[in-house]
């Protein structure tokens, strides 16, 4: 692996990508750092130190919501804004037309998503700062309140920006990336934290061992369906043009057991999160007090229904993104128009059926595990005392192995192009 690496920096394209991402994610850092003035940071801290629903969106902000950055609202609102537009471009006949258009439509959509997300970023900018300063956590007057929402929404366009220059020009998939980078940069508060509790004895030896044993396991079952797949083989038909004989090979079309990657997971926190953060920021007096505190019981992170709630989300985003990123139909109609077929499938809607049939047998397998494995470092936590919240749920564990195996394959990607040995045996 070490040789690959170095093989990477020999590559002048791949190390200056490589180089163009770790400055990305140097300016995001330097930005979580960045505090937004007005803020009373004692009573901040205060307010996060019980985890629950804060101490998740801080961890997926890189600790910048504890900080009251500028980067306090992360690229949640672009991530709500995605799910959006991807909901309404199956829901309206125009917008699915656009999206059909190639280059061009998807440009016209990606743009959308931009508007909507200044959008969702100034209402929950102001939602959020609106909430602070009435608890007295926040000091504002009628210009100072205004500067700050903006402060705030620019922070989130700022991300969005950034995430798509590290998708265009350096490697992998750059808000996936500015995810991956926040979630990292809470492990080692974490870390310390789980050292002290050794130290006062609140956790045992025992108990550290069996989470790391745990932990490990969790690990490798994800890389385990992450590159697992399915592979459909494909016969091409021979065929003369002119005076060439074209075809006669046999490939095949690799299914992979999760298809959509950690984007069903992003998905399905954003939504969680949504409902839980209204309510963080309603009012808590009267009846409408009382169902918001409902509210937050209900999606409470860690507890039964959130759980339940999780996991139902997951396997439907998986199927939901599947669907979005591959087309049976579109498949086997390519496959005919160039004379390939599956051994003993006729070409054509037999094929797309049967692909269909395949793929939603091995995407069901994918979804319920990842579900599981969402789930399932809540109740360890539980068992072993050890509250580390950068796997809080499972979300970050899943976010961070995905988005590292994306990266990696994009490297290798690179180096088997120009000949070199890749990561991957």
């Amino acid at each position: 692996m070490l040789a690959s690496l170095l093989s990477a920096f020999k590559i002048p394209e791949l190390r200056k990508r490589i180089i163009f991402v770790f400055g990305m994610i140097g300016i995001f850092i330097l930005g979580l750092h960045i505090a937004v003035p007005g803020i009373d940071k004692e009573a901040m801290e205060k307010l996060f130190s019980g985890g629950g629903l804060l101490g998740l969106l801080d961890v997926f902000s890189g600790g910048a919501l504890r900080k009251f950055s500028i980067f306090a609202m992360g690229i949640a609102p672009y991530i709500n804004a995605s799910i959006i537009m991807q909901l309404l471009t199956i829901a309206v006949p125009s917008l699915e037309e656009m999206s059909k258009e190639g280059e061009s439509g998807r440009k016209k959509i990606t743009q959308y998503t931009r508007y909507l997300t200044i959008v969702l970023a100034l209402f929950q900018g102001g939602g959020i700062c609106l909430w602070l300063a009435k608890s007295g956590i926040l000091t504002v007057s009628s210009v100072t309140f205004p500067m700050i929402v903006i402060t705030l929404a620019a922070g989130t366009a700022f991300l969005m920006w950034l995430g798509e220059q590290v998708t265009e020009k350096g490697i992998g998939n750059g808000i996936s990336l500015l995810i991956f980078t926040g979630i990292l940069a809470r492990m080692p508060t974490d870390v310390a934290q789980v050292v002290e509790q050794a130290r006062v004895g609140a956790v045992n030896l025992f108990d550290i061992l069996l989470f790391l044993a745990i932990f490990i396991a969790m690990v490798l079952g994800i890389i385990f369906i992450q590159q697992g797949q399915r592979r459909i083989p494909v016969q091409y038909a021979k065929r003369v043009v002119g005076r060439r004989m074209y075809g006669g090979q046999s490939t095949f079309i690799p299914l992979k057991v999760n298809q959509s990657g950690v984007i069903p997971i992003i998905f399905a926190v954003s939504v969680l999160l949504f409902p839980a953060t209204i309510a963080q920021f309603a009012p808590q007096t009267g009846t409408l007090g009382s169902v918001m505190a409902w509210v937050k019981d209900i999606f409470a992170p860690g507890s039964f229904w959130y759980s339940t709630f999780y996991v139902i989300m997951v396997v439907l985003f998986t199927f939901f993104y599947t669907a979005v990123i591959f087309n049976p139909v579109e498949v086997a109609d390519n496959m005919k128009k160039y004379g390939g077929f599956v051994p003993g499938i006729r070409p054509g809607r037999p094929t797309a059926e049967y692909l269909n049939k395949i793929l939603t047998r091995i995407t069901m397998a994918g979804a319920v595990f990842l579900a599981f494995i969402a789930v399932v470092p809540t109740y360890l936590m539980n068992l072993t005392d050890i509250q580390i919240y950068y796997m809080y749920g499972g979300t970050s564990l899943l976010i961070m192995v995905g988005v590292a195996l994306e990266t990696m394959q994009q490297i290798e990607a690179h180096l088997l192009m120009r000949n070199y040995e890749g990561f991957i045996k």
